[in-house]
């Protein structure tokens, strides 16, 4: 494996090559925690290469109600 790290406006953006296999990405967003919590069991069955998983919680009120959004990204080959 190749990495070469780039360091631009305080981000960091990677740029990788895998020799053979590349990686892939596959977002989730659900508005309950047990929903994104079953949909990532359902797709981690399938036979993937996981190289990580990033989560992530957004919160919105609208009045007196709160709205939540359940989030995450899974990097796999």
């Amino acid at each position: 494996m190749i990495n070469n790290i780039f360091r631009q406006n305080s981000t960091i953006k990677y740029n990788i090559l895998i020799f053979g296999d590349y990686m892939k990405v596959k977002i989730f967003d659900e508005n309950h925690e047990k929903d994104l919590e079953k949909a990532i069991n359902e797709f981690l069955e399938d036979d993937i290469e996981l190289i990580d998983i990033k989560y992530q919680v957004a919160i919105g009120v609208f009045g007196e109600e709160q709205v939540y959004c359940f989030s995450a990204m899974i990097i796999y080959k």
